[in-house]
């Protein structure tokens, strides 16, 4: 099977939402210095790159990043690619195979954004009624290609009607590669004890054979020794 990465890589160039904390990498030990292994500081906000949202995000009594069951975060999920559309409602999914499917990943024009520097306001977000949409269609989980999921200025109302209706929320993806179709979703999120949300490592990984002599990964982040 196919496994792609739709992780953004953690660096001091990714785009950070306005107001949350950069991410940086400090060296604390380094070999070249004369130490005796190389040992870095980050830091980051619990909304850098790729990220999940879960109640605690919005209200001090839900249920936080390390209490999410796993198998929300893992399983048959559907992607769906949406051309030319900014304002993703319920007119645009009702005419898309969203009702039965508990994941949802919303492909759009946003992942062309992750080449430009800094943030940028004008991302395609799910509005209101697209996510009372998504709540009455069965969804568990939805994800998409950037640091929201709601609207610039209108975050807030698409994330209380999502988390409060039980949806994780999984932000920041980077979706460019990816054919829309049915894939196996592997996310684990850094197990934060009364985490609001956490980074996430997530990956697709298709159900196609991969041809002989071809690698069934996609070096979509670093290079690793394999031999």
């Amino acid at each position: 099977m196919k496994i792609i990465d739709i992780t953004v890589p953690l660096s001091p160039d990714l785009p950070v939402y306005p107001g949350d904390p950069p991410f940086s990498l400090e060296p604390v030990a380094r070999v070249a210095r004369g130490d005796g292994a190389n040992v870095s500081r980050i830091t980051l906000g619990t909304h850098a790159g790729t990220h999940i949202d879960v109640p605690r995000h919005l209200r001090d009594d839900g249920a936080s990043v390390d209490q999410v069951p796993l198998d929300l975060l893992t399983g048959k999920a559907r992607v769906i690619e949406l051309h030319d559309v900014t304002a993703i409602g319920r007119r645009e999914l009702a005419h898309l195979p969203v009702k039965g499917e508990e994941r949802i990943i919303l492909k759009t024009a946003n992942s062309r954004l992750w080449s430009h520097a800094g943030f940028l306001d004008s991302y395609a977000s799910l509005t209101p009624d697209g996510a009372r949409y998504l709540a009455e269609a069965g969804t568990r989980l939805v994800g998409i290609d950037y640091l929201s999921i709601g609207p610039f200025g209108n975050e807030a109302e698409v994330h209380h009607i999502l988390l409060d209706a039980g949806i994780l929320i999984l932000e920041g993806l980077n979706l460019a590669d990816v054919e829309p179709g049915h894939y196996e979703l592997l996310c684990l999120p850094l197990k934060i004890a009364g985490g609001d949300g956490a980074p996430a490592r997530a990956l697709l990984r298709s159900f196609a054979r991969v041809p002989a002599g071809e690698s069934s990964f996609d070096p979509h982040t670093t290079r690793w020794p394999l031999s």
